[in-house]
């Protein structure tokens, strides 16, 4: 039983890397009918991979940065907006950009494929980040002046939905936050929105002095005319790029249509944060929760400002005591002020997914830019370059698979079909991972990509070389091929695994050292090294471990490549007279060969004693050709004999044995 189950196993194994390549290609059939490629969804799933802007083409645009005070931008603030825009690119899940920089004045934009026109604005806008007070809240659509009670639903609706700022050290309880929620939904509208009326009738709004950044005052009849008569469920007016002026009153949609606001001057700039990111919320006793938070951190100056504003806006009643985050015109969120923040890190909840807490905290990250754009050109970038470089990669990587497959066939003969054999393997497994790649996370294939891949070739038969090579010496040590398959296993696994660590610690090194097309390289090396040690786990020790108990392999057929006279190693032959001639095993492996065969029950004793190449019939040994009858007395005499002695020397020995063969 224990046999059948040993024997078991590498078709176990076999089995398994084919369901892996099953699961891997259905779930990329499965996309190709749920999310197809198509032009309005170019990050669609496709059987063939997404090709990066050297091979396939894409959207280049040209734009020129201009300062907000007018002066001349340094290369210190261009270099810090191709790192912005490269990193908005990357949060859109678009890879293999060329962002770079043309003399002193322009920077270029290369987008691969068809982009989005959402990415294209991105890239092109310049996004400004801005903290403001919020004055008043609505319904999204427009709203006649006499219809006050519509206007007070829609405070509420929009106060309900508004998420809490907390701060990160001190962050408070969830019933806490509901609460306060509550009593901003709860607050009467009227209040910001009536008391401005009242007012400008009593005096002119250009006479009035807010008292600060949150005073309603600032609303005039002509600002409330304008809240009145937006409507944000229109897409023109979700489009963004005005942020009107930083030291009035403002009126703006939410970016998700849901409301309208009417927002005071702005208090903090964009520019001001230092940090923002997403995650799950630790309580108080160091708990992980399930709710989904933003992070902000800000700088020195930023923290100051935050400080005030919390100060003020935590005594203030709904919704004034929201401050809305305003990128491009549109107000990204509005969170409540529940305490003062003084060290400068805030913490945004609400009814956070994971997805949703991500885009905000890139939006706070990469919303504010020193520079503003002026879009010089953009043009469609020809493939044609492109088709005719992966053509001459294609052929340059089916040569060097051409010259692998004949010098493994030269050098190991029908062994070397287990190498060709592994590299498709290989190469599936690798097609069908960078087309998944496309699909899910964006990864486009570029010329250095395929360089990677052309390279990882002669990474990928140098293992199955190593394997190869530690069976063949342990055939040359004596062993059945079984035994060699194990014992060569146990040898070459170790030396495989040093070497692909080696391998993608390399390639992690310069893809996060490296940028643009070297990271495509590195990225294509780590991949394939992953995809070597698969294989050689789960394809080429099984197949051999199968193949070792085929007759054409174990026997040892010239053709095999495993032929031990091949691989210098003499077998036992009758020469006639009772002589066996022949080669003996080599010092030190008669224990071990002993040991691995299955049909053993028990060593062969050591000897100390060489024993010559010609024997003749006799008393056999246990780990070669059979001992004559003078040399066993021989043998026994050294062992007996002392060891200074005369008799036992190997003159003394040598005689005797001559005198019993002439006997």
């Amino acid at each position: 039983m224990a046999t059948s189950s040993t024997r078991a196993r590498p078709v176990r194994t076999l089995v398994t890397l084919g369901i892996l390549i099953v699961v891997l290609f259905g779930s990329l059939f499965a996309g190709t009918k749920l999310d197809p490629k198509t032009e309005d969804n170019p990050g669609g799933a496709s059987l063939t991979p997404g090709l990066a802007l050297d091979l396939e083409g894409g959207t280049q645009i040209i734009l020129q940065p201009v300062t907000t005070d007018g002066s001349q931008p340094t290369a210190e603030d261009i270099n810090q907006a191709i790192n912005v825009i490269r990193q908005r690119i990357d949060a859109q899940g678009v890879s293999e950009a060329e962002i770079t920089s043309q003399g002193q004045n322009n920077i270029v934009v290369g987008i691969p494929g068809r982009p989005s026109q959402e990415t294209i604005d991105l890239v092109s806008t310049s996004a400004q980040m801005r903290f403001r007070p919020v004055l008043s809240v609505g319904m999204p659509t427009a709203t006649p002046t006499d219809e006050t009670a519509d206007e007070a639903a829609g405070e509420d609706a929009a106060a309900d939905e508004a998420p809490d700022a907390t701060e990160s050290a001190d962050a408070t309880a969830s019933d806490d936050a509901d609460a306060a929620t509550d009593e901003a939904a709860d607050a009467p509208a009227d209040e910001s929105t009536d008391a401005p009326a009242d007012e400008s009738t009593d005096a002119p709004a250009e006479t009035t002095r807010p008292e600060d950044p949150s005073d309603l005052s600032q609303i005039t009849p002509e600002l409330q005319e304008q809240f009145d008569a937006l409507d944000c469920t229109l897409p023109e007016n979700l489009v963004g790029g005005d942020s009107g002026p930083t030291d009035s009153a403002f009126v703006a949609c939410a970016d998700d249509g849901t409301a309208k606001y009417i927002l005071g001057p702005v208090e903090i700039e964009g520019t001001d944060i230092a940090n923002a990111n997403s995650g799950l919320r630790v309580g108080q006793n160091g708990v992980v929760t399930n709710e989904w938070v933003v992070n902000i951190e800000f700088d020195s100056e930023g923290t100051k400002a935050f400080r005030d504003v919390t100060t003020r806006l935590t005594s203030l009643p709904s919704p004034q005591n929201q401050f809305a985050m305003v990128l491009d015109g549109l107000v990204i969120s509005a969170p409540v002020s529940q305490v003062v923040i003084p060290d400068g890190k805030a913490e945004i909840s609400g009814s956070f997914t994971r997805d949703s807490a991500a885009t905000l905290a890139n939006q706070l990250n990469f919303g504010s830019l020193p520079l503003t754009f002026e879009v010089q050109s953009q043009e469609q970038i020809s493939a044609t370059l492109g088709s005719e470089q992966l053509e001459k990669g294609l052929l340059a990587g089916a040569i060097g698979m051409l010259l692998v497959v004949i010098y493994s066939l030269f050098q190991y003969r029908v062994l070397g079909l287990v190498t060709v054999a592994s590299l498709g393997i290989a190469a599936v497994v690798t097609y069908g991972v960078i087309s998944v790649l496309s699909w899910t996370i964006g990864y486009r294939l570029s010329l250095a990509g395929v360089a990677g891949l052309i390279v990882a070739i002669g990474i990928t038969a140098d293992s199955f070389i190593v394997y190869f090579e530690r069976i063949r010496d342990e055939l040359r040590d004596g062993r059945t091929l079984n035994s060699a398959v194990e014992k060569g296993w146990q040898r070459a696994r170790r030396t495989i695994l040093a070497s692909d660590a080696v391998n993608f610690v390399a390639a992690i090194v310069l893809y996060y050292l490296a940028v643009g097309g070297v990271r495509g390289f590195a990225f294509t090396l780590g991949l394939t090294t992953l995809v070597d040690l698969v294989v050689v786990f789960l394809f080429t020790h099984p197949l051999m471990q199968l193949l070792a108990r085929t007759k054409f392999f174990a026997n040892g057929h010239p053709a095999s490549g495993l032929d031990p006279r091949r691989l210098g190693v003499r077998t036992a032959r009758y020469a006639g007279r009772g002589r066996v001639v022949g080669a003996t095993a080599a010092p030190g492996t008669a224990d071990d060969t002993t040991q691995d065969a299955p049909a053993q029950d028990a060593p062969a004793p050591e000897r100390s004693a060489p024993v010559r190449e010609t024997v003749g019939a006799g008393v056999g040994r246990g780990d070669g050709p059979r001992m004559t009858i003078a040399e066993r007395r021989a043998a026994e005499r050294r062992a007996a004999a002392p060891a200074d002695g005369a008799d036992g020397s190997p003159t003394a020995d040598a005689a005797g044995d001559e005198n019993e063969e002439k006997h």
